[in-house]
């Protein structure tokens, strides 16, 4: 009968150490494996971003090119980072950061018509795509200021107008 039970109890403490042995060999490869997936999907948001800033670049190319009056609708999904229209510069910019690398370090580039720079800060990396429209004159709700829009669940519907005058206001709108 002493026998039986010693053979219960050493089952139990295989299985306790076969666990264990198995928790930690998942952990290791997680530990491994987790900053190549959050590097990968940080790669794709910046390709995601890429794509909207161009959408939205060729509104306002389109907006100016038909005249006053002329307004469009963008639908903006931003899961990470902040976009921002600068009424200040007449620019375009979206900020991210995150674990890819999408550039040198302090090597500023140009891809399509947008310059692209990307900064170290600790282990994440900071990417700033920006645009400049030197012969336009943007407005958000019709004044001078700037709107940053960051991350949501839901997206943003962005109007985009032509107000014309001798500068080529383009004026942006979130409804």
């Amino acid at each position: 009968m002493l026998r039986k039970n010693k053979k219960k109890g050493q089952v139990w403490i295989e299985t306790v150490t076969y666990t264990l042995v198995a928790f930690v060999l998942i952990a290791l490869i997680l530990a491994f494996v987790k900053p190549k997936i959050d590097q990968l999907q940080d790669q794709a948001l910046i390709e995601q971003s890429f794509k909207m800033l161009n959408g939205i670049d060729s509104v306002v190319n389109s907006v100016y090119d038909t005249g006053i009056g002329n307004k469009r609708m963008v639908e903006l999904s931003i899961k990470k980072g902040a976009l921002t229209i600068n009424s200040t510069n007449n620019s375009l910019s979206f900020l991210f950061e995150g674990k890819h690398m999408y550039s040198e370090p302090g090597q500023k580039f140009k891809e399509g018509s947008f310059d692209v720079l990307t900064t170290q800060e600790g282990s994440d990396y900071i990417v700033l795509i920006e645009r400049h429209y030197p012969n336009l004159n943007f407005t958000y709700l019709d004044s001078e200021e700037s709107r940053t829009l960051s991350s949501s669940s839901t997206p943003y519907s962005l109007f985009i107008s032509n107000k014309g005058g001798t500068s080529q206001q383009i004026d942006f709108q979130i409804q």
